[in-house]
């Protein structure tokens, strides 16, 4: 999570697809706000310990203001809650500087986004980028239906709307993404050798699509996710943390958090997302060996052992040793 934060003022905010809340934010001194890059997040401090994430669904070239789309989860713990409760139009508040897990390559020689619900949001930011860099690309958004989505009078006008395809659940089979013929068969994408695939979305819908992409023979390594949001299972046998700089140890029970353990002998660490999507809860691991569960690390980090989500990993060893 970024330490600076930027104070900010919600310019505009714009109901969409029913439960969709679309905010502007713009710097409280009227100046430009720094440049991002495609795919980048935000945090937003929605309370001192209310901390979530965002990604940045305006065009990248325009830094006059930030652009979010925020989801109502009818699962909410607290983040999507506040953000349509509390923030309307002259609210105030901090958010952090962009940080960007979910970069577009630039070797791509074109690139399929696809958007799942309100995982539109970066893919938004990414059709931009690569509309200003004259890069060959296409757009799929998934969503229930017409009148729960968003965005949907942008991607209908040009530039993007020859670029965009859009696939409802309720009108039907054959309007649904079929992306392994899209890859394999489609028009629009050249060579595999030199496709990625861009995936935002439910975690059901972005395995769909990953799965789909691996029928049509691209390699792992074109294939890119960004969750937003994951299930957290944390059972499994019970195990000791050593805090190895505080000089603390304590037993993580079954069905505790490393988080939790910790906290209870007054160690504190930071936790945004609390469930492994977010990185900010990231600790180097001294000695043993990780059960990673998050969805944050890659397979040559987690293969790394030396470092561990601690709001969802656990052991596979007796004895885990953080640098905390």
């Amino acid at each position: 999570m970024s330490a600076q934060t930027l104070q900010v003022v919600v310019r505009r905010r714009e109901q969409q697809g029913g439960n969709i809340v679309v905010l502007d934010l713009a710097s409280v001194d009227g100046s430009d706000l720094p440049p991002f890059e495609a795919g980048a997040h935000v945090d937003v401090h929605l309370a001192p310990d209310l901390i979530r994430q965002y990604s940045l669904c305006g065009d990248p070239a325009r830094t006059h203001h930030y652009r979010l789309g925020v989801l109502r989860d009818p699962a909410s713990r607290g983040g999507s809650d506040a953000v349509h409760e509390r923030l309307h139009e002259g609210a105030q508040i901090a958010i952090g500087l962009p940080r960007n897990h979910f970069p577009l390559n630039a070797g791509a020689t074109h690139s399929v986004l696809v958007g799942g619900g309100i995982g539109i949001t970066p893919m938004l930011a990414m059709a931009y980028s690569l509309l200003a860099a004259g890069q060959s690309f296409e757009l799929h958004y998934c969503a229930r239906s017409r009148a729960a989505g968003a965005f949907l009078q942008e991607l209908a006008q040009a530039p993007l709307a020859s670029h965009v395809h859009l696939h409802f659940n309720d009108e039907g089979e054959a309007a649904r993404l079929q992306l392994d013929a899209v890859l394999r068969d489609g028009t629009h994408a050249p060579a595999l050798a030199g496709t990625h695939v861009y995936v935002c979305g439910p975690v059901g819908f972005m395995d769909h699509v990953t799965e789909s992409a691996q029928r049509a023979g691209l390699p792992a390594a074109q294939v890119h996710r960004e969750y937003f949001g994951a299930e957290v299972d944390i059972a499994g046998a019970g195990f000791e943390v050593v805090a190895a700089a505080s000089g603390k140890s304590v037993h993580v029970a079954e069905g505790q958090t490393i988080l939790a353990a910790l906290a209870s002998i007054g160690i504190k660490v930071e936790v945004s997302c609390e469930e492994g999507v977010c990185g900010t809860c990231v600790c180097t691991v001294l000695e043993g060996d990780c059960d990673h569960r998050d969805v944050y690390l890659t397979e040559d980090e987690r293969a790394d052992n030396d470092q561990i989500m601690v709001c969802c990993s656990r052991a596979r060893s007796s004895r885990l040793v953080l640098d905390i």
